[in-house]
């Protein structure tokens, strides 16, 4: 619950520190005094759209912080956040800053601002005056029905909401590959194409590489067998003048140096030099012979097969490359996306039939939650037309209706209306129709209040979603939100003495003027205060003795009632 909320530069209010408790606490003052901008404090506190215009003229900042004791389940959302708390005692603020700039802090950790919408969630349920509108949408009355069914059928929304995903996944996966199932078998076939030929082209890495050189050899065949041939005969010129060959000249130069090298050592060492050059002749003429010997051997036939061989690769790696690495990965990897494809049968079946299980039992699960409903309207109708007649509204009855529709969705097969019949006979009609504006704040706080027992948060607050209301039915008001107050803490803001009387705890708010400023503080009332607080609620005057009088009778008569 809220323990304290302090107010700083906000508006009117200079500084205003606001004490809460258990129970029901009002909080009233002048129109203008103020307590809109109590609420504002509230919803910044509470994560709302922060308004740098709503800064007290002449400050730099608004700040605003609100103390909490926060029960188990806010305190398990809080330390999933990362916030250690030493106890249960939340501390959140907010400052807004005159360039719009907004920060917040949970317990004096700065966090975004929208972790505290997530946050008051869990603390805070409001019931505003804008809040008369907000059930007259379908989605919104499922939802009222909803909350007000309670437990039971939360259990199986859960399970509703779970099973309906995982429907609609299956479908749409199943959906997705039926659609795609001519496409893949157009792959499959390409693919087992393509295995065909790769498999008889068998190409090997780097072979593309090896080809293209030995083209470019058969290519130049001719030209290759006359110098080879000119080169070895340079050499060694067999059958022709032995004179004019490289062997037979480096031979005849040894020999004249040994001839005379007993004179010289040196002569002797270079007779040697020659020698083995004459050797390495010998072998480099023996390797160009054989190099003309494997000439002889090929020609155009072998030149026709190199080429076509490279024509056939090449063929491969535009269907399947660009390269020939990537042609032969192709085939490599061919049989386990073959594999892949094929398994779609297999895949269409199994989907298939888990796609038809879930749809089974989304529809047992939706039928479920139809009969939960329908058993829950009714008792919702019964509840909020009892607190219609306490209103002052007797003869007027809601409706609630739960009609069950073709196709199932995230929230169900149902269509839920609230209807409201003014008078006994009259139609049913939507809410907002036919009620004059205090009618409908009176049914509206009915459906409210029903609703409120079976919110969970801990707090409620309620602003003027009494107005229109006066007399007898104003006290009723009073009365449940009291009742309400017992088992939550309860924050109303009212004109209404009926309702004030009710409270546990008395907040005004109260608004001075001088010729500088306007300033706006918040007092605790207790004991006489609290009937002169009532009685210029009931006359406007708060010293009338008769005022007071009917203020004590007001005092008495809501503490009997309770």
């Amino acid at each position: 619950m809220i323990e304290e909320i302090l107010i700083r530069d906000l508006g009117v209010i200079s500084e205003a520190k606001l004490e809460f408790g258990p129970g029901l606490t009002v909080l009233t003052g002048e129109t203008g005094a103020g307590k809109t901008m109590v609420l504002n404090a509230l919803g910044l506190l509470l994560g709302e759209r922060s308004d740098s215009s709503a800064i007290r003229k002449g400050q730099e900042q608004a700040f605003v912080e609100g103390r909490w004791l926060l029960a188990d389940s806010a305190l398990t959302r809080i330390r999933e956040l990362g916030i250690e708390l030493e106890d249960a005692e939340l501390l959140v603020n907010r400052s807004v800053s005159a360039e719009g700039r907004s920060r917040a802090a949970l317990s004096g950790k700065s966090v975004p601002v929208g972790i505290l919408s997530e946050i008051g969630e869990q603390l805070v349920v409001v019931h505003g005056q804008s809040d008369q509108i907000r059930l007259r949408s379908a989605a919104a009355q499922r939802e009222a029905l909803d909350q007000f069914a309670g437990e039971d059928l939360s259990k199986v929304m859960t399970e509703y909401t779970s099973v309906y995903a995982n429907w609609k996944q299956a479908a749409s996966r199943l959906s997705e590959i039926t659609t795609q199932l001519e496409a893949r078998s157009r792959e499959a076939d390409q693919i087992r194409s393509a295995v065909e030929e790769l498999t008889n082209l068998d190409p090997k890495p780097g072979e593309d590489v090896e080809l293209a050189e030995k083209a470019s050899k058969l290519t130049h065949l001719e030209e290759l067998r006359i110098a080879a041939t000119a080169a070895h005969n340079q050499l060694s010129s067999e059958g022709f003048d032995d004179s004019s060959d490289a062997i037979t000249l480096i031979g005849k130069a040894r020999r004249s140096l040994e001839a005379v090298s007993e004179h010289d050592p040196e002569l002797a060492s270079l007779a040697q030099q020659l020698k083995e050059i004459g050797f390495s002749l010998n072998e480099t003429s023996a390797s160009i012979s054989g190099y003309l010997a494997s000439l002889d051997s090929e020609g155009g036939q072998e030149l026709e097969r190199v080429q076509q061989r490279r024509s056939d690769l090449t063929s491969a790696m535009r269907k399947y490359g660009p390269t020939l690495e990537e042609v032969i990965s192709y085939f490599e990897n061919s049989g386990a996306r073959l594999l892949e494809l094929d398994s779609s049968d297999k895949e269409i079946q199994e989907l298939t039939a888990l796609e038809q299980s879930l749809g089974k039992q989304a529809t047992s699960l939706a039928k479920t939650i139809t009969e939960l409903r329908t058993k829950a309207a009714s008792a919702l109708a019964k509840s909020v037309t009892g607190e219609l007649a306490a209103l002052a509204m007797t003869g007027a009855s809601l409706e609630v209706t739960v009609s069950q529709g073709s196709e199932l969705g995230a929230t169900g097969a149902d269509q839920v209306a609230i209807l409201l019949s003014a008078y006994p006979g009259a139609e049913p009609r939507p809410l907002g129709k036919g009620a004059s504006g205090g009618e409908l704040s009176r049914i509206m706080l009915a459906i409210e209040v029903v609703l409120a027992g079976s919110e969970l948060a801990p707090t409620f607050i309620f602003d003027e979603v009494d107005a229109g209301v006066g007399g007898a039915a104003a006290t009723e008001v009073g009365k449940r939100l009291a009742t309400l107050a017992q088992n939550a803490q309860v924050i109303v803001v009212t004109h209404l003495p009926q309702v004030a009387a009710f409270a546990t705890r008395h907040l005004r708010v109260l608004k001075s003027v001088s010729d500088q400023y306007t300033s706006t503080d918040v007092v605790r009332l207790e004991g006489e205060a609290v009937v002169e607080e009532l009685a210029r609620m009931l006359s406007g005057l708060s010293e009338s003795e008769s005022g007071k009088t009917h203020a004590k009778e007001l005092l008495e008569l809501a503490k009997a009632s309770i």
